[in-house]
């Protein structure tokens, strides 16, 4: 090899040496192009860190803004979806047709959009704080700063704050499946074991309700077992009316039948809290002061406690009217007069004369008879 060719490949090393001082093993385009029309290291290098690393950065966030944005976008529909296929299939033969299924349609709408709304904060919430969470590690990444070490203790601190958050985690995927589900909604009345009353918030860690006393609860949704929803887009009155051994039975069945239909006929009543006319199912029991009779009426939700107490009013009446008695306990007491005159006869104790027992002697013979 010739002397200038040794010149040329030794100048092109130490150029390469240079960039790579400069610029690092995997040099940019930016670096390289900078230090080929300037041969400075210095300005090649902080050309990068000016120009190039924050336009990645930038670069970096428009990617993760792009993709926060389109995965809410399909969270909300997902959302909708799931709302709306629930629903349907619930509704589906509920209502009669008119303007009480109208304003039904309306509500369960409004519930529908509460529900949606809900699990689309929620899930966005998630997605966006994964999606930034990444692209802040490339960001830091792109500045050659080492992330396994962070990635370490994350992980470290995640087991830890995962052992200690176990019952918030529970809470939060509980609320999340009562929601998907549409077990209750606000304004409900609900039994969920040791609290009864109307739901005033759902969130996904609690469910608010307050009371019949106006007492307010926090219920956790990891603690919830079971839900007993009272309100769910139809309720029921149902009264067991007792009346007595001696009243004709089909007399009183008329009475409470007639009561009831003229309650459906009631322009207040049969119009907007009954949805069915009223039935009477028949004897449901034969107790130990009376006998039950049983009255059901389908209603509006969360309005049969209402009806129930308007009923019984009516039949009150009504069967004050009619003559009919309604029963309460009774006992009958049996005196038995000849255990009292022999109690009477009885002998004082204190002049019973007692007489002492006789005394025996004891003989005892020897041993040998005499």
């Amino acid at each position: 090899m010739s002397t200038a060719a040794q010149l040329a490949q030794a100048t092109e090393l130490d150029e390469a040496g240079e960039l790579a001082d400069a610029c690092g093993v995997d040099p940019s385009r930016i670096c390289t192009w900078v230090f080929d029309q300037t041969g400075n290291g210095f300005l090649a290098a902080a050309t990068e860190w000016v120009v190039e690393r924050p336009l990645k950065v930038v670069l970096i966030g428009l990617g993760a803004y792009i993709v926060s944005r389109l995965a809410r976008r399909g969270v909300r529909g997902i959302a909708k979806r799931i709302v709306a296929t629930t629903t349907s299939a619930r509704l589906a033969g509920i209502r009669a047709q008119g303007p009480i299924k109208i304003l039904a349609d309306a509500d369960e709408n409004k519930r529908a959009q509460a529900r949606a709304d809900t699990l689309t904060s929620v899930l966005s919430s998630v997605i966006t704080a994964v999606v930034w969470s990444v692209a802040i590690l490339m960001m830091l990444g792109v500045f050659d700063i080492n992330i396994g070490p962070l990635l370490a203790g994350a992980s470290i601190a995640g087991v830890a704050i995962g052992f200690g958050s176990q019952t918030i985690v529970k809470d939060f995927m509980s609320g999340l499946f009562m929601l998907v589900e549409d077990q209750f909604g606000v304004g409900d009345v609900i039994d969920v074991g040791p609290v009864t009353g109307t739901v005033e918030a759902v969130s996904l860690r609690t469910t608010t309700i307050r009371d019949v006393s106006g007492t307010v609860w926090h219920v956790p949704n990891g603690e919830v077992s079971r839900v007993g929803n009272y309100s769910q887009l139809w309720s029921r009155a149902l009264l067991d009316i007792e009346v007595s051994y001696d009243t004709d039975l089909r007399f009183a069945e008329g009475v409470i039948q007639r009561v009831a239909n003229e309650m459906w006929d009631d322009p207040e009543w049969g119009g907007d809290e009954l949805m069915e006319a009223p039935e009477v199912w028949g004897i449901q029991s034969l107790g130990a002061s009376g006998i039950a009779i049983r009255l059901v009426v389908k209603t509006e939700p969360s309005v049969q406690w209402k009806v129930e107490r308007e009923l019984r009013l009516r039949i009150k009446e009504a069967f004050d009217d009619a003559g009919i008695e309604i029963p309460f306990p009774q006992r009958t007491l049996w005196v038995r007069d000849q255990g009292r005159h022999e109690l009477e006869q009885t002998p004082d104790p204190a002049t019973i004369k007692t007489v002492e027992p006789p005394r025996h002697s004891t003989v005892v013979s020897d041993a040998d008879g005499d």
